[in-house]
This record gives C-alpha cells, sequence and structure tokens, in this order.
C-alpha cells in the first residue's frame, strides 16, 4: 500500500519559512508518481499548492506561492520537500500531501494522502 506521512509546519511570524517534507513508501523507485501538496484555510477553497512529477522533474505551483515556495524531491528519503519563504497571513492552513501513481504534475487529484499538518504565519 502507498503510504504518505508529512512532517513540518508550525506558526512563524510574516515573512517567515518553513519546510515541509512528505515521505512516501509503498512505491518502486521505477514507479512514476505525481506528489505534492495541497492546502485547506477555514472559509477558502482546497488548493492544490505545488506538485512535482517524478519521472521528469516538471514542477507547478500556485500563481499565490510562485516565487516564494519551491517543491523538490530527496531520493535517499523517498520523499518531497516544501521549502516556504516570505510566508503571508494567508498562506495560514492545513497542508496536506497527495500522490498519484503512474501520472504527472498537472493531473494531480490526490489516489492517496497524508495527514495535514497546520501552518500558522501571524501578522
Amino acid at each position: 500500500d502507498v503510504q504518505l506521512q508529512a512532517f513540518g509546519g508550525g506558526a512563524v511570524p510574516t515573512g517567515g519559512s518553513l519546510r515541509l517534507s512528505c515521505a512516501i513508501s509503498g512505491v518502486s523507485v521505477f514507479d512514476e508518481y505525481a506528489i505534492g501538496w495541497f492546502r485547506q484555510a477555514p472559509g477558502k477553497r482546497h488548493e492544490k499548492v505545488s506538485c512535482i512529477t517524478t519521472s521528469n522533474g516538471g514542477t507547478s505551483y500556485a500563481d499565490s506561492v510562485k516565487g516564494r515556495f519551491t517543491i523538490s524531491t530527496d531520493s535517499a528519503k523517498n520523499s518531497v520537500e516544501l521549502q516556504m519563504d516570505n510566508l503571508q497571513p494567508g498562506d495560514t492552513g492545513t497542508y496536506y500531501c497527495a500522490a498519484d501513481i503512474g501520472s504527472k504534475c498537472w493531473a494531480l487529484r490526490g489516489q492517496h494522502w497524508g495527514q495535514g499538518t497546520q501552518v500558522t504565519v501571524s501578522s
């Protein structure tokens, strides 16, 4: 079974940085998959924040985080990392990692989900 486990999150002031990590297990090194992060804030739509396609390294970012967030993979840890810089109060929410096996970033919908991790940015 594919399993995702998220780490990181926390509370920072505006302009601060956080790093999220999502470890994936149950996949083969030969599997192509898309993996990324969604977020949910009270009163806001569920939003795909960023994703990466493992086969070609292609990435995608929501307009709201472009230039501030960077997604990458760590093959040694079999994980995906999301570096979040210059955080703003609008980034506050619960962040979930998700993966689709046999898919690419643009089509990521969430076949598999990790547990949520809270990010709080104070003004």
